[in-house]
């Protein structure tokens, strides 16, 4: 009988970016174990001996992703000298990363998260947390602003710091559609011309 073990020299690192790569690609649900396994290198038992499930490969296949584009973003974000610099920063560095050629665009994450239906709520609530990363990366730093008095008190950190989340997910459904980094920087560009507004108003030093 032929053996269906890990192919020789299977790596399990590289497996797992390809299986990243495909849920990025295609989304929880249409990245089907045949898609899965095609792209791995793999037959089903051996995806379920490495991994142990489609639920289990792709939390794996998320952290991965996070700790590759997440790390980068999140720097993007705390090393930026002002508040101004990391929403910007963020949203700039995201144009770019969202529309880089040779890897599906968009983010995965974002688009994951809407068709996973049928996930298993460990799932589903990794994603929901995952989600929430970039906003409260950016909550963080503007509530640095307002204790270094670089923002006013009283300001709702919360609202700017989801508006801004919210324009780079919407970047995110526009390079899925083929916007290019150019087109997605100008999105960028636009929403920052709202920072001002947003920020107008708290309560200043003399008024505290």
């Amino acid at each position: 009988m032929k053996a269906r073990g890990r192919p020789r020299g299977f790596d399990r690192q590289e497996a797992l970016g390809k299986a990243m790569e495909t849920f990025w690609a295609l989304g929880y649900e249409g990245a089907s174990m045949a898609e899965l396994t095609r792209a791995m290198g793999l037959n089903s038992p051996s995806l379920y001996a490495a991994f142990g499930s489609k639920d289990a490969l792709f939390r794996e296949a998320a952290e991965l992703y996070e700790r590759k584009a997440g790390c980068a973003l999140g720097a993007a974000i705390d090393d930026a000298p002002t508040a101004r610099a990391a929403a910007e920063g963020f949203l700039m560095h995201s144009a770019e990363m969202l529309a880089r050629p040779g890897q599906p665009p968009g983010c995965m994450i974002v688009l994951t998260a809407v068709g996973a239906h049928s996930a298993a709520c460990e799932t589903r609530e990794a994603l929901k947390l995952s989600r929430s990363g970039s906003k409260r990366a950016l909550e963080r730093r503007f509530t640095r602003a307002v204790d270094e008095g670089e923002l006013a008190k009283g300001l709702d950190i919360a609202a700017i710091a989801a508006f801004y989340v919210t324009v780079q997910q919407g970047m995110t459904i526009q390079a899925v559609d083929g916007a290019s980094a150019d087109a997605l920087a100008s999105i960028a560009g636009a929403a920052m011309q709202s920072w001002d507004g947003l920020t107008a108003g708290g309560e200043t030093e003399s008024a505290a």
